[in-house]
This record gives structure tokens, C-alpha cells and sequence, in this order.
């Protein structure tokens, strides 16, 4: 489902907007190289060289001619394709495709990037042919990849130069075993062509002092996530996952709101792993028969990017019948609003570094 969403996104963002004529874009064009990462000793007969590939990016430029372009400095947004040599033969090559969004600082020479997209692996983890490959457990994977550039344009005409830094991540989110993933560190070096000869201007309608006064009364949420999941025993099979959450939110300016809630976990998987403990290990003092259902409480935060929202949730279990990744969670992730009440959301709920799962919920704010 999520891999769905995402090529929903990156199509969004290539025509929907196509025919607005007030924006402009650009492509760049990025070489980088570096390292992968040891954040988990199980992958470290995997680090044997340094990763390197090259980044495609389209980006289209804002204006302003929006109020939320306004609000986050005349963001760009785009489409990136990325290809990544892991220098293991063991890892393979990835290919990436995602959708982004530019933000600018520093009178626009500092560019921050964030991309969420789906990749594919050449060579991923076979009980029989490839064993070693802890890292992907599955062809298709999720892929996140965060730049930040210092940014030069138009120096020699249309072309300009930007270098600085990236991390990209990749992972399938649990879906299948192993999942231990990679996170690539790395210096990169790119070229920029803007597309058009003159740029419009600049629109400063928005008052930021009525923005830092706009409110919203408590609303209520009611939100219902699925998804399937597997448990780090490679072969248990994937499972699907049930969620039901309820929370209220408080809208305190127009970029944020917090949250207070409660979720309400059954997560299948949990339910067979609890089963294999008992059987593997008669020894321990697990019986077989503990409920696998969790519940949370959690506290958030909703940032308002147009009618989609960045959401963060941390949250702590207080019905907690198996011990299963500690007591503790937190929830990232993306709402997409249809009107004022109804949303869809794509999320992943972890246990610090160490994924469980992704959440496809759909949902009403009252």
C-alpha cells in the first residue's frame, strides 16, 4: 500500500501541476559517494567498500501564489530517480524513485531535502542463494534519502553547482525478514539547468503575526490502520496488523497542532512469535498463551504543509502483557486531508531504530 501511495505521489507531483504556468522548474544532476553506516554489528560482514551512485532530480519552484508556500519560504517540490552501487556483492545495486520537497535557508544558497520513495535491490536475501544478506529481505523496499546543499545558480548561464551531503536509507519496514537495512553516508556534487529564462516574482501576502494567532477548537480524531508485518524470524510468515486509535488535537497557528491519544494494538504476528518463543525455548518461562494486544497512549505533533501533514507520535504502553522491543514507540509519518474531515495516512510505528511495521489508515477529525 505504501509503495502505491508513493508512485501516486511522484506522478502528483510530475502533472498535476504542469500546467500552472506561474512556476518554473529545474533538474540537477548529483554524484555521491561514501559509506554505509554500522548501525547494527549483524551487518558489518556487509561494509566492504564505499558506496557511490548518482541522484536525477525534477523540482518544481513556488512562489508564494499559495499562503503555504509563503509559510515555509518558497519550498520546492519534485521528483528524484536515484541509483546506488553498494560496492558488496553480497548487497547488489538500488534503484529509487521518489518524491521530495526543497526547503531554503540562508537568503536560498542552503537547500534541505527530504525524499520518501520505493526501491528495488538487484540482489536481496535467499535462504539458499544469497543467506548473507541480512539487510533486504525483500526485492521492493521503502527508501527514504535526506540532502543538504549549499546552492549556486545560474553562474554560467542556465547551469549552476551545488555540493554538500546525503544520507539515504533503505528498508522494508518488516514486511519481511531479515530487515536490518542500510544507511548510506555520503559527500555529494551536482549540477543544476533551470528550465526557463525568467522567473516570477516573489508574493508576500501572508501576515505572519495572523498565522501565529490563527487557532482551532479541539477536534477529534478517530483512525483506523492495517498493514502486514513480520516478526525477525526469518520464514514466520507475514501477518496482518489491526490498529484503532482515538485522540484529540489542539490546532495552535496554522503550521502546528498537538495531540493526546490512545491506541489499541492487534498485531498478529506478535500472536505466532509469542508461540514459537514458547516452543523454541521450553526452558523460559513463556507458555504460549500470553495475549499478544497492546495498548497505548501517546502524545504528537502535526505539522500543516497544505493538505498534507507531517505527523510524529511518541508513545508508551501501559497494557503490555508480552515483553516484545520494550515499552515505549513512536509513530512518523504523512496525512493527506480530503475536505476538512476526512484523511488518509501512511505511517511507520518503530521501537527506537528497530521497525515493526507500516500503518495505511484512513480517518475522520470531528
Amino acid at each position: 500500500m505504501r509503495y502505491l501511495v508513493t508512485c501516486f505521489l511522484c506522478v502528483y507531483c510530475c502533472f498535476a501541476f504542469s500546467q500552472e504556468k506561474q512556476y518554473t522548474s529545474y533538474f540537477d544532476v548529483n554524484y555521491f559517494k561514501g559509506n554505509i553506516a554500522k548501525h547494527n554489528d549483524d551487518i558489518l560482514h556487509l561494509i566492504s567498500g564505499h558506496p557511490e551512485g548518482i541522484i536525477l532530480s525534477w523540482n518544481k519552484k513556488t512562489y508564494g501564489f499559495k499562503d503555504w508556500e509563503q509559510r515555509y519560504n518558497y519550498p520546492d517540490y519534485g521528483v528524484s530517480f536515484a541509483y546506488q552501487d553498494l560496492k558488496n556483492e553480497t548487497l547488489g545495486k538500488n534503484f529509487s524513485a521518489y518524491a521530495h520537497y526543497n526547503f531554503y535557508f540562508f537568503k536560498r544558497h542552503l537547500i534541505f531535502r527530504v525524499g520518501q520513495g520505493l526501491a528495488y535491490t538487484t540482489n536481496p536475501f535467499n535462504k539458499e542463494t544469497n543467506f548473507k544478506n541480512v539487510a533486504f529481505g525483500s526485492k521492493f523496499m521503502s527508501s527514504t534519502y535526506i540532502m543538504l546543499n549549499y546552492k549556486k545558480e545560474r553562474i554560467f548561464d542556465k547551469f549552476g553547482l551545488q555540493a554538500g551531503f546525503s544520507l539515504l536509507h533503505y528498508s522494508n519496514a518488516n514486511f519481511k525478514a531479515p530487515n536490518n537495512g542500510t544507511n548510506s553516508i555520503t559527500f555529494n556534487l551536482g549540477v543544476t539547468y533551470n528550465l526557463d529564462d525568467i522567473e516570477p516574482e516573489y508574493q508576500y501576502t501572508v501576515s505572519k503575526e495572523d498565522d501565529q494567532d490563527y487557532s482551532e477548537p479541539i477536534k477529534y480524531n478517530l483512525v483506523f490502520r492495517t498493514g502486514l508485518n513480520e516478526s525477525d524470524i526469518i520464514g514466520s510468515g507475514s501477518y496482518p496488523l489491526f490498529v484503532f486509535s482515538g485522540y484529540a488535537d489542539k490546532r495552535i497557528n496554522r503550521k502546528s497542532a498537538l495531540q493526546l491519544g490512545a491506541d489499541v494494538f492487534f498485531s498478529t504476528f506478535l500472536k505466532e512469535y509469542v508461540k514459537y518463543r514458547a516452543a523454541a525455548f521450553p526452558e523460559g518461562d513463556i507458555s504460549g498463551d500470553e495475549d499478544y494486544k497492546r495498548v497505548g497512549l501517546f502524545a504528537g505533533h502535526e505539522l500543516f504543509v497544505n493538505r498534507t501533514s507531517l505527523l510524529t507520535q511518541l508513545g508508551y504502553y501501559v497494557v503490555y502483557p508480552f515483553e516484545f522491543e520494550g515499552r515505549t514507540y513512536v509513530r512518523v509519518g504523512l496525512k493527506r486531508y480530503f475536505g476538512d474531515t476526512w484523511f488518509a495516512a501512511l505511517t511507520l510505528k518503530s521501537h527506537g531504530a528497530a521497525a515493526e511495521g507500516v500503518e495505511f489508515g484512513v480517518g475522520v477529525r470531528l
